[in-house]
């Protein structure tokens, strides 16, 4: 019985000393672990975010009636270039019974008390010949007399005005006739002939009639994240991408960050603009969405490195790469960083643009056969 125990201790031993053995000849026939290289290169590094809004005008005119009736004819239409004064549309008067009725009361009441006051500056005049008063009475009573026939004439004036929209003596003046107050492109005629429309007053902003607006003067209207709205700041440049104008950036200047922020879908946005250079050649319509780029810093033809190859210590955290010094042999050495893309990462100091820097990533030396 012992016999046989020592034996089936001995034979474990050989069999786990070959495992052994047989472990160790497999890992040193394995194909060795190499590295690649790779070096700095001169890179053009632009730090930025992104927002997301629409081109819109600088300035953009809404052109509203003073009275109210119905569009009799419009004279222009989106995309027609207008100057100050340029007759857009014309308003036909619906007159209010009401109205009506009160001016023409006001008539009557005005027309009794002219003829009372002709009256009265008659017998004045009569007294005067006569030398019964001063000629500061008849004076008086002249005066008196006018200004009752300047309250009728202003009474009829009004009547006219309600059933016609105009009166005699206002020429371009009229209120039925629709101008333009700026010069630029009709971007919107809202209404169509036969429309009924509302005059603006304190009361109601009344119909638009159309709108207008120097193209020549666009802004970048969006909105940022409130996670980005601490790294920009006035006067930022700008580059504008216009899904509608492809292969073109337009520049643009950050010129407004909204005090205050909305919140939106249950994140804080605030909202931005970005005056856009002037463009000769390319005609950007009112409304385009696009997206602007906001450089928060940039560096011009720097050595640089992909932020792959760059390690951090792991107790001091501060950035490290490691050069090659021979035949996969490699020493570590601190670098200086300046901005980054995201991609490559300027490297200030540490390196030379003729180091061979490690790559992370483990592959196997190919066998060619």
């Amino acid at each position: 019985m012992k016999k046989s125990v020592t034996i089936i201790i001995l034979v474990t031993i050989v069999l786990g000393f070959s495992g052994a053995m047989y472990y160790l000849y497999s890992k040193n026939a394995e194909d060795p672990v190499v590295y690649q290289t790779e070096n700095p290169s001169k890179q053009t590094i632009v730090k930025k975010t992104v927002a997301t809004g629409s081109i819109l005008p600088l300035e953009e005119v809404l052109i509203k009636p003073n009275i109210s009736g119905v569009i009799e004819e419009v004279y222009v239409e989106g995309g027609d270039y207008v100057k100050t004064g340029d007759l857009l549309a014309k308003i036909k008067v619906v007159p209010n019974l009401s109205a009506v009725n009160d001016a023409r009361d006001a008539i009557d009441r005005a027309k009794i008390d002219l003829n009372d006051q002709k009256r009265n500056w008659d017998r004045q005049q009569s007294l005067f010949e006569k030398g019964v008063i001063a000629k500061t009475d008849l004076e008086r009573a002249e005066v008196t007399y006018d200004q009752a026939k300047q309250t009728y004439n202003a009474a009829v004036k009004r009547l006219d005005i309600i059933k016609t929209g105009t009166a005699s003596g206002y020429g371009n003046e009229a209120n039925t006739l629709i101008r333009s107050t700026v010069t630029g492109m009709v971007l919107d005629v809202p209404v169509e002939k036969g429309n009924q429309v509302i005059e603006s007053n304190n009361f109601n902003e009344g119909t638009t009639i159309a709108s207008i607006a120097d193209v020549e003067k666009m802004i970048f209207e969006g909105k940022v994240d409130e996670s980005e709205v601490g790294k920009i700041k006035e006067d930022l440049p700008l580059e504008i991408t216009v899904g509608a104008i492809e292969n073109q950036v337009f520049e643009a200047v950050l010129d407004y960050i909204a005090p205050k922020g909305v919140e939106e879908n249950g994140a804080i946005q605030f909202e931005i603009k970005g005056t856009l250079t002037k463009q000769d050649t390319t005609f950007i319509r009112a409304g385009l969405s696009a997206n602007a780029s906001i450089i928060l810093a940039r560096a011009d033809s720097v050595m640089a490195v992909k932020e792959a190859l760059v390690q951090f210590d792991k107790d001091t955290k501060k950035p490290f790469v490691e050069i090659a010094t021979g035949d996969q042999k490699f020493e570590r050495k601190n670098v200086e960083l300046g901005i980054s893309d995201g991609i490559y990462v300027e490297v200030k100091s540490g390196i030379s643009s003729d180091d061979n820097i490690k790559v992370w990533n483990e592959v196997e030396d190919e066998i060619t056969n």
